[in-house]
């Protein structure tokens, strides 16, 4: 008899909730907990009332595997620590977890990032293309739309449009959010950045940008990872590489072009539902897909939108009107503080719009969080 896996799910948003359904229809696997920190008996609405719980301990002792995707970077953190201690195997869908706190837990257990999301998914691509012989140059993520400082009222009126969260379509829209995304894709595949706020161009053709790029990737000897801004692109990523000359007519005649680059393009990313063959991969023995690796190099500091003044709070900096969050080399900038440490952070001087946010800037509540990041960055500066 084949033995069931027994799931947990931490979050119960859009991620979760859709997870969740798509787990019950499985036969070998089974929905065991699902861990939330909203009040169960106002959560008429899900669909699984039976799995909920709201203790750590609880979830992490009925599972076989975990799957993270509370959108919280020092909730999930702490919820992670305890799964890592009891070697349990966590899968995330949490990319700004990953940038902060993942190098910390990569170094402990198992833990990966599924496919799904755009990081995932490039991943997935990077094992598809690189078994074709491919030798990627440019990691490349589709963006349709860009504001660096989009007004809340306009945020309003999107988030509840498309019914996700505030700070969530703000992070989306100011560019947070695919900074994140393509810091974890340079970290995990042993990538780079070009610049501090990559070079983000604008695209009519992702096959001449992809050339572009991957010159700028060739001139600076090393891969790296990138977002273009292209509107009638679909919502998905893709990869320039280059590939031996002997295969150059074979190429041309595959409809792949003159070369030397090549780009190979994935239209779709489908967040949730593709999380099922990041859970069969570790169940499988697949190991890990994606994760911030064990010694990163670039991170996602805060950036003022506007002048923040001594005493401020800022509740979150993910998605907020206060900062947002851009790609930055750690080593030439080893002081600055991860946009997803502020949370409930008091500024303690004054920082100009433009300017990164230091840790000399800002208070910040002691966490496992920040314990962690402290740990990275100095084992990050002895090998630099």
């Amino acid at each position: 008899m084949e033995k069931i896996t027994r799931i947990g799910i931490a979050g119960t948003g859009l991620i979760g909730k859709g997870l969740a359904l798509e787990i019950e229809k499985q036969a070998d696997i089974q929905l065991s907990k699902v861990l939330t920190r909203r009040d169960i008996q106002t959560m008429d609405d899900y669909p699984f009332q039976e799995v909920l719980t709201n203790s750590v301990v609880e979830f992490i002792g009925n599972c076989d595997l975990i799957v993270e995707c509370s959108g919280d970077v020092i909730y999930g953190t702490e919820v992670i620590d305890i799964a890592i201690k009891a070697s349990k195997p966590v899968v995330t869908m949490n990319a700004e977890l990953q940038v902060t706190t993942g190098s910390y837990f990569a170094r402990r257990g198992f833990i990966t990032e599924a496919e799904g999301d755009q990081p995932g998914c490039l991943a997935s691509l990077h094992e598809n293309v690189v078994q074709m012989g491919f030798k990627p140059l440019v990691y490349g993520n589709i963006k349709g739309f860009l504001n660096l400082d989009p007004k809340k009222e306009d945020m309003e009126y999107w988030s509840k449009r498309n019914g996700v969260r505030l700070d969530m379509t703000t992070s989306f829209t100011d560019g947070t959010k695919v900074q994140i995304e393509q810091v974890l894709v340079a970290n995990g595949l042993g990538a780079g950045i070009a610049v501090d706020g990559l070079l983000a161009p604008n695209s009519d053709d992702l096959n001449n940008t992809g050339v572009e790029l991957a010159e700028e990737a060739t001139r600076l000897g090393y891969p790296i990872c990138e977002f273009v801004l292209a509107p009638k692109a679909p919502p998905g990523v893709f990869i320039t590489a280059e590939h031996d000359s002997q295969q150059k007519d074979a190429l041309k005649y595959f409809k792949m072009g003159e070369g030397p680059y090549y780009t190979i393009l994935q239209n779709f990313h489908l967040c949730h539902l593709e999380i099922m063959k990041t859970i069969r991969r570790v169940i499988s023995g697949g190991g890990v897909l994606l994760n911030n690796g064990e010694n990163p190099t670039v991170s996602v500091a805060a950036i003022a939108k506007r002048t923040l003044q001594p005493g401020e709070l800022i509740k979150k900096g993910i998605g907020s009107f206060q900062v947002r969050g851009e790609a930055v080399k750690i080593a030439t900038n080893q002081n600055h503080v991860p946009i997803g440490l502020l949370v409930n952070a008091v500024m303690k001087r004054q920082v100009n719009e433009g300017e990164i946010v230091t840790f000399d800037d800002v208070e910040l509540p002691e966490s496992l969080a920040l314990s962690a990041w402290h740990e990275i960055v100095i084992k990050e500066t002895v090998n630099i």
